[in-house]
């Protein structure tokens, strides 16, 4: 007879073991009930569908819980922990315990054709969790010394020791909790320092000789060598894009480099565009590389003056190099100086001289991309080689009406963002397959549905069609990833679909400040506030002078009711600019939520002005007016709202926020209720914003949370 020859399958995965505190105590229907309570929490979880998805997950019953296993990401299980401790806040009967570990499995078949693991992975984790009280997070050392490298995770980690089990094997665990999620207090089997007998899933007839403990170990050892063989060959073979969504963090040890708009050489010859588009293009091409930190074109765009000093830009930028150069446009030649130069002692890391025909300007990209990264000497994988020169048109002129357009874009004003998308059309007609003009026509629209007056349905499917064109072309896109990610929660309200897109953005690209941004948004909007804090604190550091990012985590922190945070960083944003209207509306938020009624007016007098009339601001005004007892001057807000509504779109959600501190609730109610019918982007800031604390308990506003999916 042949010799049976068996498919071990070992590799390295991420499991979650998960059980119901108490469930024997349980009455046998109440059991039942609480397991399909379980089961639905679970699978409603965006990790559990994405590693579902994607068939990276195996989900196993353990009869009072379960064991979920992530064949790809260490970081699933724990987010996938999390947001299961979040949504048990709706169901305070369930308590449950939750222990977290990587280690070596094996897959297998059991008798009824069913796969099945074993392993020291799964034996770990459920020692790890067995240390753990109702509520606890519990994650073995080796799963918390990887999330230790980001600094989302580094605050919710708390050492809790070592701790002895079975057979004289020690286990070192670390609890984590936020301010609201997890259980912050110390594992009462720690407490008590007894020595535990913590046994992983036995079957009958096991024995326990020190023979077979041995060869146990000696197994346990070659399995996790083959395991993480294993783990190297998927990622050779998945490369560093992969990634399904995860959120990956850059390490510190990071170069960060600015690339300067390009100068002319001879200043009345200027040509702006170009000089900005120019360093636009590079910023794309050097963005494809994970061992940079690339800052992004709203940062630089305001060091385009003529006497700007390169080194004072990089320090400002906290850049450790900086790109900058000349060039000239004459005729159908375009002659360009570049130079890498040290932030640190100004040293000349490379420099380089081009004279070539226009038509050659991506050659010249090309080359200078190609320099700099020899210079910064980094190694590129083939996949990042490739990106560093890769086209996205050979079609010069479709190339200048693109930086056209993102040279009007850029400047975030409505006339502007309109006069951007008409360059982005004609880019688009020319090239066909031209997909960063399709991504810069979704965001120039995306850009429309929150600065200017604009109604969703005339911006939001347009920015959300060119997204998808834009991906079909070039799925590696991170930006569009991020754009779309956009224009799912704010049109659609795909909550799911809005996250699964940002986490794709960082997946592709980890250093991309927008796409931390994208996801921020999801996770606020949302009320997951601490998350949320991590992702723009992240694109903060990423892109350090954009006014943007500052303002809007000043408004995050005012969500999370943390206004003495968001105070503190909306002051440092005045700083930076004073001129950027965006940070006085949030002001203006803050000091409206302190009672401080005559500095929030004032606040949004400067958001309206600097915004020449934005309608929020204007509602803002009478918002605070009216909580200040000034009705009269509350009401002729609401009559000039009604009057800029024959000159303009005006969203509803500013009217009906008037009327709500006027006290007029059905009619505040009824202006929200338009808002859903017109998809009103603001209608998304709902569930966080304490400025629509006296609705929350109307069941009209229940509901109207319900239909956006934000309860």
């Amino acid at each position: 007879m042949a010799e049976t020859q068996l498919d071990l399958h070992l590799e390295i995965a991420h499991v979650l073991f998960i059980d119901i505190v108490g469930y024997s105590k349980l009455l046998i229907n109440e059991q039942g009930e609480v397991l399909q309570q379980l089961n639905q929490i679970v699978r409603d979880t965006s990790q559990f569908r994405k590693a579902e998805a994607s068939g990276e997950l195996i989900r196993l019953p353990t009869g009072d819980g379960m064991i979920l296993v992530f064949l790809h990401s260490a970081e699933a299980p724990v987010q996938c922990a999390i947001e299961i401790s979040d949504a048990l806040r709706s169901y305070p009967k369930i308590q449950l315990r939750m222990g977290v570990h990587s280690g070596p499995v094996n897959q297998i078949t059991d008798v009824n054709d069913k796969s099945n693991l074993a392993g020291a992975g799964i034996n770990v984790a459920q020692r790890i969790m067995d240390c753990g009280d109702a509520g606890h997070i519990l994650l073995s050392k080796r799963v918390a010394d990887d999330l230790a490298h980001y600094r989302q995770w580094q605050s919710c980690l708390h050492d809790v020791g070592e701790f002895e089990v079975k057979h004289g094997v020690k286990i070192h665990v670390v609890n984590l909790y936020t301010d609201d999620l997890g259980n912050a207090a110390f594992p009462q089997k720690f407490k008590q320092g007894t020595k535990e007998s913590l046994a992983p899933p036995t079957r009958k007839g096991e024995g326990s000789q020190q023979i077979i403990r041995i060869v146990g170990v000696l197994i346990a050892a070659i399995g996790l060598l083959i395991g993480f063989w294993f783990l190297w060959q998927r990622g050779a073979q998945k490369g560093p894009g992969a990634a399904g969504g995860t959120t990956v963090h850059a390490a510190s040890n990071e170069k960060r480099i600015a690339v300067l708009p390009f100068k002319p050489l001879t200043p009345e010859n200027r040509d702006q565009i170009l000089e900005l588009g120019m360093a636009d293009s590079l910023i794309t091409k050097l963005s494809s590389s994970r061992q940079i930190i690339v800052r992004s074109l709203a940062s630089v765009r305001k060091y385009s003056g003529l006497d700007q000093d390169s080194l004072a830009a990089g320090r400002e930028l906290q850049a450790d190099s900086v790109l900058d150069g000349n060039l000239q446009k004459s005729g159908d030649h375009i002659r360009v100086t570049a130079r890498l130069i040290s932030v640190a002692d100004g040293a000349s890391l490379w420099a380089g001289t081009f004279d070539e025909k226009m038509t050659d300007v991506f050659a010249v990209q090309d080359a200078i991309s190609q320099r700099v990264a020899d210079a910064l000497a980094l190694r590129l994988s083939g996949q990042e080689k490739e990106r560093l020169i890769r086209r996205y048109t050979d079609n010069v002129e479709a190339y200048q009406l693109y930086l056209t357009g993102r040279y009007h874009w850029a400047k975030f004003t409505p006339p502007d963002i309109r006069k951007g998308i008409g360059f982005f059309q004609q880019a688009i007609q020319l090239d066909p397959k031209y997909a960063l003009a399709y991504f810069g026509f979704a965001e120039a629209n995306r850009s429309l549905a929150i600065n200017a007056d604009v109604p969703s349905k005339d911006c939001l499917p347009q920015a959300k069609a060119a997204a998808i064109k834009a991906l079909e072309i070039d799925d590696s896109l991170a930006e569009a990833h991020a754009s779309l990610s956009f224009s799912l929660i704010w049109y659609d309200w795909d909550w799911d679909g809005g996250a699964r897109e940002a986490q794709r953005a960082i997946a592709l690209n980890p250093n991309s400040a927008h796409s931390h941004f994208a996801l921020a948004h999801v996770l606020s909007d949302q009320g997951r506030h601490d998350q949320a804090l991590a992702e723009v604190a992240r694109a903060r550091e990423l892109d350090p002078v954009f006014l943007l990012y500052r303002a809007l985590e000043g408004m995050f922190f005012h969500h999370a009711r943390r206004d003495a945070e968001a105070l503190d960083r909306l002051q440092k944003t005045v700083d930076l600019d004073p001129n950027f209207w965006v940070t006085h509306l949030m002001l203006g938020k803050v000091y409206t939520q302190q009672r401080k009624y005559s500095e929030a007016i004032e606040e949004f007098g400067k958001a309206r002005e600097l915004s020449h009339g934005n309608s929020e601001a204007i509602a803002s005004v009478g918002y605070a007016a009216a909580l200040a007892g000034d009705k009269l001057k509350a009401q002729a807000v609401v009559n000039e709202l009604k009057a800029l509504s024959n000159e303009h779109y005006v969203p509803p959600v500013n009217v009906a926020l008037v009327l709500s501190a006027l006290g007029e609730t059905d009619k505040a109610l009824a202006s929200l209720e338009n808002g859903c019918a017109e998809r009103d982007v603001r209608l998304t800031l709902l569930k966080v914003d304490p400025r629509w604390d006296s609705l929350r308990s109307d069941p009209r506003f229940i509901a109207i949370l319900k239909r956006i999916g934000l309860q």
